[in-house]
């Protein structure tokens, strides 16, 4: 296998106790998925290994690249979505709009931004949306359902075109249907030559077996409070 992430007894603590770890796993270029309850530091361990977050323990690489020493080159080559006070979407904004703010973010500052029509909306999103019903430029955001969100959210990601995409906390898709989409949606990212890892309260084995899919799956247990570890 061909490894875009490698970690070692890798670990996050403070002086209450361990945020997740120690982990050692290798992540390949398809699909991974980090998976463990609610308390087992799923989201930093993400942002950790997207270069966002410092781990405290262990030793990690990213796209041949040493973390957290390296960790600006690492940020350059990957993507985000899905993280709460991170890339929330606007509700009133227009997803023209948003696909223009993030293509600002993006370009050198002296660029000049075009507004975003339908044309150009769907040159971001069709990779990301497939079969799903791309919007219009004018639409806005809080007239999305939650699928179209969280493949917008995605799609925003990818525009600087990273190696790898973390896509975290995939129960926020409530329904079992729509979660399925996204499922298959991550899966086709991946196939199409961005690795994706996700993260997910527990394996979702019937929907992948439905779907065809085999991701490399990372457990994780819940993180224990400093004055229970000797227990």
């Amino acid at each position: 296998m061909q490894s875009t992430v490698r970690a070692h007894d890798l670990a996050l603590r403070f002086n209450r106790g361990a945020v997740y770890g120690p982990l050692s796993f290798e992540a390949g270029t398809g699909l991974t998925v980090l998976c463990g309850p609610t308390g087992s530091g799923r989201t930093s361990l993400m942002l950790t290994l997207a270069g966002r977050m410092k781990p405290s323990e262990g030793t990690l690489e990213v796209l041949g690249h040493e973390l957290p020493r390296r960790a600006r080159r690492v940020q350059k080559r990957t993507g985000i979505s899905g993280f709460h006070d991170i890339d929330v979407l606007e509700e009133s904004v227009t997803v023209g709009a948003a696909i223009r703010e993030r293509t600002a973010w993006i370009s050198p500052w002296w660029s000049f931004i075009h507004a975003v029509d339908d044309t150009e909306v769907r040159r971001v999103c069709a990779a990301v949306f497939g079969e799903v019903p791309i919007p219009a430029a004018g639409t806005v955001i809080w007239d999305l359902d939650e699928v179209q969100t969280v493949l917008l959210r995605a799609a925003l990601a990818l525009m600087n075109e990273p190696s790898i995409l973390f896509f975290d906390q995939v129960e926020q898709v409530h329904e079992p249907e729509s979660r399925r989409i996204l499922w298959h949606r991550l899966a086709a990212v991946a196939a199409a030559g961005t690795s994706v890892i996700a993260s997910a309260t527990a394996p979702e084995t019937e929907i992948w077996a439905e779907l065809g899919i085999d991701p490399t799956v990372v457990v994780m247990r819940k993180a224990v409070p400093m004055n229970q570890e000797s227990r």
